[in-house]
């Protein structure tokens, strides 16, 4: 099975640090500040060329990306708490602003510049993106305690059918359906 257990590992993004990229129109990832490397677990080049969404951690709901998008098409700034997925499953929580990049008049790509969130603004925004995930039918995140045999035997039959953990309970689960 894959290491479920990865995502709870946070990296704080330090407070006089800044991650800054820049994607094209469609969100392909053009350029990334070293911090940015650093903080997400990737180098450089492994995100350069890559979709912006590569970061994007299960938990964020859906309807936040409709809105930032919706927002820097009409060429205004949008501003919002973030949880990313790191390359290694952690995580990280940063306050991005992101906007469009313009030249003679015309958009030409945007740039995202995030900084560092307190403590007490992450667990406020866990719980809300929690509810609106929910709301919208989204992925509920559980976390629950296996006898070893169970865990053992569910990470065989993952590994022998080559598919991932939440796979595997997808396909037990439609076995009792009748």
């Amino acid at each position: 099975m894959d290491k479920t257990f990865d995502m709870f590992w946070e990296t704080e993004v330090p407070e006089n640090e800044l991650i800054i990229s820049r994607t094209d129109l469609k969100g392909i990832i053009t350029y990334v500040n070293e911090t940015f490397a650093h903080i997400s677990g990737y180098k450089p080049e492994e995100l350069i060329g890559k979709p912006h969404n590569i970061i994007r951690h299960p938990d964020m709901p859906k309807s936040v990306f409709k809105e930032l998008w919706e927002t820097i098409r009409q060429g205004k700034t949008w501003k919002g708490y973030v949880k990313n997925l790191r390359k290694d499953r952690g995580y990280y929580w940063v306050y991005a602003e992101i906007s469009g990049v313009y030249k003679d008049g015309q958009l030409i790509e945007y740039k995202s510049m995030r900084s560092p969130v307190s403590r007490e603004k992450k667990k406020e925004m866990q719980d809300l993106y929690d509810r609106m995930r929910e709301e919208e039918g989204g992925d509920v995140r559980v976390v629950m305690y296996l006898p070893k045999k169970v865990y053992d035997k569910l990470e065989e039959l993952s590994q022998e059918l080559g598919i991932s953990g939440e796979e595997l309970i997808e396909k037990l689960l439609n076995q009792f359906k009748t």
